[in-house]
This record gives C-alpha cells, sequence and structure tokens, in this order.
C-alpha cells in the first residue's frame, strides 16, 4: 500500500539497472513539462490537432502518388511540410490552454495523413489503427482501455508505426513521460526471476496511471517475452471501473510481436495465388489464425495467455510481407528522409539487393525494409 501512495506524488520510470540490481521499482520525480496538465472535464480529445492538418481527400491522393516513384517527391515534400506545421500549432495551443490531459492531444488527420504518405503496404494497418483510434478517442469515459496487438514479420512497419502513434498522441512521442517502452530482453531478461517481474511491473503500470491516465504502453518483441509474465497486467485491460485504485480505461496498450508472423505470409501467398489484390484482403481472412498461432506457441509471451483466452485485445493488426515495388517506395522514402537524389538506378539496385521469398517466386522481401537505410549508403 506505501508503494501505491507513494505513486500518486511521484512518476514511475523502468530501469534496466535498477531492474537488473534487485527487481524493485524506481521512482523519479516527474519531468518539468511545458503545457499545463488540466485535472477539470475537458472537450473531447479529438479535437485537439485537427486544424491544418491534411484532408482525408489529401491522404487519400498521398496514399495513391507513392506508386509514381519520383513523381511523388513535391506532393510528399509539401503533404509532410503541411502536416509538420498542423504538428507545431497544436503544440503551441497545448502550451497555452488546458485543453491537454496530460498534455495528450490526439491528432488523428495528421496521423492518417503520415500513414498514407510513409506506410507501404499496409491497408489493414491504416484502416485498424485508424478505426480502433476513432471508436476509442470518441467517448469520453471508454469502457476499458484501448488494446491492440501488432503482427508480422520483421520489417514490416510494426516498430515504425507505433512510434509514428506516439507522435501524434503526445508533442514528445516517445519521449513523452507518459509513453512507456518495455523490452523483454532489457527489462525482463533472466526466466529465474519471473515473479518479481511481475510484481515489478503490475506496480509500475499503476503507478504510471496514476500518474497520468493517458499513459501509453509498448511491449515490444512479445515473441521473446517470459510466458506468463504479461498475463500480470490483465486486471487493467478489461472493462472494470477501478483496479488498485486507479482508474485506467483512458490508457492505450500496444503489443508488438513477429508471433504469427509465418500464418500472416502464408495466407498473403495464398490470396496472391488466387488472383486476390492484398487491398482486398479481410481481417477475418487473418485474425483467427494470428490467435491461434501466438496463444499455442510455447515460446510466444501470449501463450495459452487469459489475455487472449477472455478476448482483451481489441484490435489485431497484421502487416502484410512486402513486395519489390513496396521496398522501392521504401527506398524513395528514405532518400527523401536522407535528403539525398532519388536516382532511379539506386532505387531498382537497392531494391534488387534484398533478398526475396518462396524461392520460386521471389515475391515477398525476406527482411521487409528494414535493411534499407543501412543499404542505401552502399550505392551512392
Amino acid at each position: 500500500m506505501g508503494l501505491w501512495l507513494q505513486a500518486q506524488r511521484q512518476r514511475w520510470a523502468p530501469s534496466p539497472a535498477v531492474w537488473g540490481r534487485g527487481y524493485t521499482v524506481q521512482t523519479t520525480p516527474p519531468r518539468a513539462r511545458g503545457h499545463a496538465q488540466s485535472h477539470m472535464a475537458t472537450p473531447s480529445p479529438l479535437r485537439a490537432g485537427h486544424a491544418g492538418s491534411c484532408s482525408a481527400g489529401g491522404a487519400g491522393a498521398a496514399a495513391a502518388a507513392m506508386g509514381r516513384s519520383a513523381a511523388v517527391l513535391p506532393l510528399t515534400l509539401a503533404l509532410l511540410s503541411a502536416a509538420a506545421a498542423a504538428w507545431d500549432l497544436r503544440a503551441l495551443r497545448c502550451s497555452f490552454t488546458a485543453d491537454c490531459e496530460c498534455g495528450f492531444g490526439p491528432d488523428l488527420r495528421g496521423l492518417e495523413c503520415e500513414l498514407a504518405v510513409t506506410l507501404v503496404g499496409q491497408p489493414l494497418v491504416r484502416r485498424q489503427l485508424m478505426e480502433g483510434l476513432r471508436q476509442f478517442l470518441e467517448k469520453r469515459s471508454p469502457e476499458k482501455p484501448l488494446v491492440m496487438s501488432f503482427h508480422g514479420s520483421t520489417g514490416t512497419g510494426k516498430t515504425f508505426v507505433s512510434a509514428m502513434l506516439v507522435r501524434h498522441l503526445f508533442p514528445e512521442g516517445l519521449q513523452s513521460p507518459h509513453v512507456h517502452q518495455f523490452s523483454p530482453i532489457v527489462h525482463f531478461p533472466h526466466a529465474e526471476h519471473v515473479e518479481r517481474y511481475k510484481e515489478n511491473l503490475k506496480h509500475w503500470i499503476q503507478g504510471n496511471l496514476t500518474n497520468c491516465g493517458r499513459s501509453v504502453f509498448l511491449f515490444e518483441e512479445m515473441d521473446k517475452m517470459h510466458p506468463g509474465l504479461i498475463d500480470v497486467i490483465m486486471p487493467f485491460l478489461g472493462p472494470s471501473w477501478v483496479v488498485y485504485g486507479t482508474n485506467y480505461r483512458k490508457a492505450i496498450f500496444i503489443f508488438i510481436s513477429n508471433a504469427g508472423g509465418e500464418q500472416i505470409n502464408e495466407m498473403t501467398l495464398d490470396l496472391w495465388r488466387a488472383h486476390q489484390d492484398r487491398e482486398e484482403i479481410s481481417l477475418q481472412d487473418m485474425e483467427a489464425a494470428i490467435s491461434k498461432a501466438v496463444f499455442e506457441n510455447p515460446q510466444s509471451g501470449f501463450w495459452r495467455s487469459g489475455i487472449i483466452h477472455e478476448h482483451l485485445i481489441d484490435f489485431v493488426v497484421p502487416f502484410l510481407p512486402l513486395k519489390r515495388h513496396h521496398v522501392k517506395q521504401c527506398v524513395i522514402n528514405e532518400l527523401v528522409q536522407q535528403g539525398l537524389e532519388v536516382r532511379h538506378g539506386v532505387v531498382q539496385e537497392v531494391a534488387d539487393s534484398i533478398p526475396y521469398f518462396p524461392e520460386e517466386e521471389k515475391l515477398f522481401s525476406s527482411t521487409g525494409c528494414k535493411t534499407v537505410a543501412s543499404r542505401i549508403s552502399f550505392f551512392f
């Protein structure tokens, strides 16, 4: 109980050093923030950040334009500049008003625009992410926190999208004191200490939700999480009103995992062979196979997990394998980001240097777009 009371006065922060020394929870004072925090009733959070963001039509045009190689550059730069300007205006308003709860100011139009411009080959991700956020943020008093689970092979954009998401929820993005990342390798490395990890994780989440009910929790590499560990947070994911004295229903939990990637790849390949475009793939084609794969995999952090069994995940978000033309779009995006000239020959050479599967068709990139940035330097 003393630990919980202390959490109401201090910000909790996980430290790999502390986890490694004695597996106790470290508390540190909250960072001074440049915008007011309001404990009063506020308008719908969807208000924040809409002014100046690109329209739905503009997002659609940007998505279509990405397929036209170098011709997209002027439009891409213009859209990104507009999104950046809108973000600055939203951050400025948060600095002088009490509209932003814990600095929370979702910019859904900006997010939708950036997804259309920079995320390639993932129509299901765009649909699921935007639908889930809109449904959740439209509710002044949600019944439960928003729980999403990102699944797919390496390099398909899971970490990229999670970072983009929090950047459009908090001005400081991943650096916000209300965005919390967990890595099993860093924070939970030793199987023999799982019980200690459980206790620390429960108290740490509780403390941060006491500090800010709009907290975002990112659990990376769930396929490497010790089985059974993650179930300790089940009370925070369900529809109860209060847990351990904490109102937690405005929080967002995101799980990121490679588990289920093999099933997603196989189903995408089967659909391609059946002449079905990825834009036509429905979530129903994927969701059951993904859930079954992660629930029955003894190496998965969700192995026989109550989180899966009790259906506490609101949105399963499948990341599809990327084809060669998607990789080329990633190369173009990376060249623009690095301020380099977009040369057709370089784009082709980088795309050709990446291995593809299956062996016969060589259809999908084995590493997605993960190695694109590191490969570009070899061709300049």
